[in-house]
């Protein structure tokens, strides 16, 4: 080398430079790349995808070839720009040739392709696999003696090198779908985050309550029945002796329509058509009771405590517009329970459910006590309150319009610091 003309070096030297920037580019490529991403393009057919998957099952081979290459590369050049320091300026020179070739090699071999590498994983990492491939192939001996050095090392300070599968938690699925921006629609990541969020809502926070599930007392006069029947708004209604601790099932109501019209309905004929109650315990997560619902074919269930007692009443409506957001047409229990004034404050009955609150008005009221905002305010004062007290709430001023019994009937509720509109609360 030492007859070499000082040009041939420098052109040595830059191809060194280069090939270190490859070998740099390479590893933060393969390591930067979207395991999914990669996975989906493999499956899918995409020949640089395939190669790429097959050098990451064995990383420790892959990075060994890389660090290799880019080890040999970097003293290859450290050795020719000595060299030339040496036969253009002498001993004294050499390091501040070593300095330079730091600060170049920092620079062109390091930090550049490292980053592009990280902004672009896939134009980087899908060409160099077919490169690195053969280098592997070929340098197979050294790379395998270097790697079982370097494992033993390992074993011996405690390090497992089992490498475990990709996989994604919730949290961090949940994360993907937010950010995944204008590659989903808003409307398709509302539904998947509802899916992902059912594992967190039991039936109890969803049900309707007890006081107000609409049957049918089979110990009323037959005219009231048929009243109840033909006036319903719902499909599905429990069916009880007295009281819902005596259910004794569900009708469909649709079933019994025709014979009703027809004049042919009796309470034999009801008897008939009544389909024994499926009950669900409390606490049961939605995804469990989606599954649950779809095995035992039904739509509908009471929700029961530990001690049998009927707490309320879940359907799959319910549990689908946790997902996609409500119906045009009402379910069982659902009534308008939000009235806007043109003060900008709303008008809310107390048996309306937090959940639905925060949804449908994007409010953060806390869900993690009660469920209604007659339970969240009673166990916030601790007391029944009279019409007339204020106060505030998880930044909410609300002021008790209306009670009845022990219960808040109508609650008015505005944000925080948001004053009423003079002009309209005078037309008001």
């Amino acid at each position: 080398m030492d007859d070499l003309p000082i040009g041939v070096l420098a052109f040595v030297l830059a191809l060194l430079i280069l090939l270190s920037a490859f070998f740099s580019a390479s590893e933060i490529g393969m390591m930067a790349l979207n395991r999914f991403r990669l996975r989906h393009l493999a499956d899918s057919g995409h020949r640089g995808a395939r190669l790429v998957a097959k050098l990451l099952q064995r990383p420790d081979r892959l990075l060994g070839v890389i660090l290799l290459g880019n080890n040999f590369a970097n003293l290859m050049a450290s050795a020719v720009a000595t060299l030339m320091a040496l036969r253009l300026f002498g001993k004294g020179y050499i390091a501040i040739a070593t300095g330079l070739l730091t600060i170049v090699v920092l620079i062109f071999a390091e930090v550049a392709p490292k980053t592009i590498a990280a902004l672009q994983p896939e134009r980087v990492a899908f060409p160099t696999a077919y490169i690195l491939r053969p280098l592997l192939f070929v340098f197979y001996p050294l790379v395998w003696l270097t790697n079982a050095i370097a494992n033993v090392m390992l074993r011996l300070i405690g390090v497992s090198l089992t490498r475990s599968r990709d996989q994604i938690s919730g949290d961090e699925l949940r994360l993907a779908v937010m950010e995944a921006g204008t590659l989903i629609p808003e409307s398709h990541q509302a539904m998947l985050l509802g899916i992902l969020d059912l594992e967190k809502i039991t039936v109890e926070e969803v049900m309707v309550p007890r006081g107000q599930i609409q049957g049918i007392d089979l110990d009323a006069d037959w005219d009231d029945i048929l009243g109840q029947i033909t006036r319903s708004r719902f499909t599905r209604l429990p069916v009880y002796h007295g009281s819902l601790d005596n259910v004794v099932g569900m009708i469909h109501v649709r079933q019994v329509l025709n014979q009703v019209r027809e004049d042919k309905f009796t309470r034999e004929s009801l008897m008939q058509v009544i389909r024994e109650p499926y009950f669900i315990p409390e606490g049961t997560p939605l995804n469990t009771q989606l599954l649950n619902f779809k095995q035992v074919r039904r739509r509908i269930g009471l929700v029961v405590n530990e001690y049998g007692d009927i707490m309320g009443l879940v359907t799959l409506d319910e549990i689908l517009e946790e997902i996609v957001g409500d119906f045009s047409t009402p379910v069982i229990g659902k009534l308008e329970d939000i009235h806007p004034q043109e003060d900008g404050s709303y008008l809310v009955k107390g048996g309306a459910s937090i959940r639905d609150l925060n949804r449908k008005l994007g409010w953060s009221l806390p869900t993690n006590g009660s469920r209604t905002l007659n339970g969240l305010i009673t166990e916030y004062l601790e007391d029944i309150p009279e019409p007339g007290t204020s106060l505030e709430l998880s930044g909410y001023q609300i002021e008790i319009m209306r009670t009845r019994g022990t219960a808040i009937e109508v609650a008015r509720v505005r944000l925080k610091g948001e004053e009423p509109r003079p002009e309209q609360t005078a037309a008001s």
